[in-house]
């Protein structure tokens, strides 16, 4: 039952990380890119660690710590992304609106 479950979850995550690279390739700006990049690699990427604590479970601890560690840094990454792409190039986005101009 288990190793079924854990074989789905690997394979939903799997879609999930292909998303997420279809998403970079696509997206017309700077921040919708590192949306797909983050949000649906992290996701992408949970959802395989789960299966692989559901195929194996002497491993939970482990992977859980992997996990949290995605969890912790993949925000963090982006938000320092978009801060130096914004103080290096500014945004490249369709609105024209440049809300953080101001505040540098």
């Amino acid at each position: 039952m288990f190793d079924a479950l854990g074989f789905l979850m690997i394979f939903l995550g799997t879609v999930f990380l292909i998303i997420s690279a279809i998403g970079l390739l696509r997206m017309p700006d700077t921040l919708t890119r590192m949306h797909a990049g983050t949000k649906a690699s992290t996701l992408g990427s949970l959802l395989v660690i789960v299966g692989a604590i559901l195929l194996e479970p002497s491993l939970w601890f482990k992977l859980s710590l992997l996990a949290l560690f995605i969890l912790l840094t993949n925000p963090l990454s982006s938000s320092i992304l978009a801060r130096s792409t914004y103080l290096k190039h500014g945004f490249f986005n369709k609105s024209g609106m440049d809300d953080l101009k101001d505040k540098q």
